[in-house]
C-alpha cells in the first residue's frame, strides 16, 4: 500500500499578517525571560551572558519558526526537518559564544592579573575595549605615583622649613626667658625675629589650607563679571611695597575692556601669587611687566614677565607641581610663605576652567592665564 503524502496547508499572502504576528509575540515573550535571566546572572562571567544572548537567540528563532510551521503543516516530516535545522544552527552558535567567551574571559583575567601587580603595566594584544582600560588604568597609576612623590616632597620639606624657625623661636625664646640677652637693642631684636617668624609659619599654614581645598574640591567660587584692567590694577597696588623693597620696577599694560565671568578674589590671589613669585626672582633695578588683554585665540590673557634669568627647559613642566623647588635660588626665602604659590594659581585657574603656562622669555620668564571671554 502506498505512503500518504502530507501536503502542507496552503497559506496565502493573508495569512501574512497573523504568522507576523505570532512570530513577534512568541520572540517578546522569549525576550522578556531572556532579560530576566540575564539581570538574574547579571554579576556571573562574561561568558554566561554570552551563552545566555546566543540561546535567547535561537529560542526567539525557533519559537517564531514553530508558529510558521504550525500554520503551514498539520504533520509530516517536514516540521522535524526545519527543527533540526534550526537546532543545528543554534548548536553551532553556542560553540561561538563559548570559544569568544573564553578569550574574552582570559584576557579579562591577564587584565586582573597586571592590575595586581606592582608597577602596573598594561598589557597589549587586548580586545579594544579592555585595552582601553588597561591603558586609562596605567595613566591613572601612573599619575597616582607622581602625586605621592609629590606628597612625600612636601611633607619633607614642610617639616624641614617648620623645623628651621621653630628651632630658632625656641633659642630665642629660651635666651630671653633665662636672661642671656639683656641690653635693650637684642631684646627687640629678638622680638622682632620672632614676630617675623610667626608671619611666616602662618603664611606657610595658610597656604597648606589653601592647597588641600583645592586638592579636596572644596574651593568655591563667587563668580561675578569682571574686568581684567580692574584686577592688575588691584593686583599692582598690593605688590607695590614688596617691589619698592626689593628695587624691582613694576609696569601694566592693560586693555580697556577684557570681562571675564571670575571670582575676583581668588583670581587676583592667584595673579598676585604670579606677581609676587616673578619680584622675589627678578633682580633689582630689573622689571616686572604684567598685561591684560585677548589673545589670538580669542581668549582673556593675564601674563607676567620677569627677568629671573629663565627656567631651564627640562623644569618648565614642574613649575606647578607641588613641593618642586628646581634651582636653588628659586626656594622660598624668609620673607614668603611655604612655597606653595604657583601650585595654588594654577587650582584657582583651572577652577575657572582657565589655563595657566610659562615660558622662557628674553632675560627671564613669562607666566600667562588664559580664561574664556564673556561677550557684551
Amino acid at each position: 500500500m502506498p505512503m500518504a503524502v502530507v501536503q502542507p496547508a496552503a497559506v496565502g499572502m493573508g495569512d501574512l499578517p497573523m504568522v507576523v504576528a505570532v512570530a513577534a509575540g512568541c520572540g517578546v515573550l522569549v525576550a522578556l525571560a531572556g532579560i530576566g535571566v540575564m539581570w538574574w546572572l547579571r554579576t556571573r562571567s562574561i561568558g554566561v551572558m554570552l551563552a545566555v544572548v546566543v540561546v535567547v537567540a535561537v529560542a526567539a528563532t525557533l519559537a517564531g519558526v514553530v508558529a510558521i510551521i504550525m500554520k503551514m503543516i498539520i504533520e509530516g516530516e517536514v516540521k522535524d526537518f526545519v527543527l533540526s535545522v534550526v537546532a543545528v544552527g543554534g548548536i553551532v552558535g553556542l560553540g561561538v559564544a563559548f570559544v569568544l567567551s573564553k578569550r574574552v574571559v582570559g584576557e579579562s583575567r591577564r587584565l586582573v592579573a597586571a592590575v595586581r601587580d606592582v608597577p602596573f603595566v598594561a598589557p597589549q594584544g587586548l580586545p579594544a575595549e579592555l585595552q582601553t582600560i588597561a591603558n586609562t588604568l596605567e595613566e591613572a597609576y601612573a599619575r597616582e605615583r607622581a602625586l605621592e612623590g609629590a606628597r612625600r616632597e612636601l611633607v619633607a620639606w614642610v617639616s624641614h622649613d617648620l623645623r628651621t624657625p621653630l628651632a630658632g623661636m625656641r633659642a630665642m625664646a629660651e635666651a630671653l626667658e633665662d636672661g642671656v640677652v639683656s641690653d635693650p637693642e637684642t631684646v627687640a631684636r629678638y622680638h622682632g625675629q620672632i614676630k617675623l617668624e610667626v608671619e611666616r609659619l602662618s603664611a606657610m599654614v595658610d597656604d597648606l589650607f589653601e592647597l588641600s581645598r583645592i586638592h579636596a574640591g572644596a574651593l568655591r567660587l563667587s563668580r561675578a563679571r569682571i574686568g581684567l584692567a580692574d584686577l592688575v590694577a588691584d593686583t599692582m597696588a598690593g605688590v607695590e611695597p614688596l617691589a619698592r623693597a626689593k628695587g624691582v620696577m613694576l609696569t601694566a599694560e592693560a586693555a580697556a575692556t577684557v570681562p571675564v565671568e571670575a571670582d575676583a578674589g581668588a583670581l587676583g590671589r592667584a595673579l598676585g601669587n604670579l606677581v609676587v613669585n616673578a619680584i622675589r626672582h627678578t633682580p633689582s633695578d630689573r622689571t616686572v611687566v604684567l598685561r591684560a588683554g585677548v589673545d589670538d585665540s580669542g581668549m582673556a590673557c593675564l601674563s607676567v614677565t620677569d627677568c629671573c634669568g629663565g627656567i631651564p627647559e627640562e623644569d618648565l613642566p614642574r613649575v606647578f607641581e607641588v613641593a618642586f623647588r628646581g634651582e636653588t635660588a628659586r626656594t622660598p626665602t624668609a620673607d614668603g610663605g611655604a612655597g606653595l604659590g604657583l601650585a595654588i594659581a594654577q587650582g584657582i585657574v583651572e577652577a575657572h576652567d582657565g589655563m595657566i603656562g610659562v615660558v622662557n622669555d628674553g632675560p627671564g620668564c613669562r607666566f600667562e592665564i588664559r580664561l574664556p571671554l564673556v561677550g557684551g
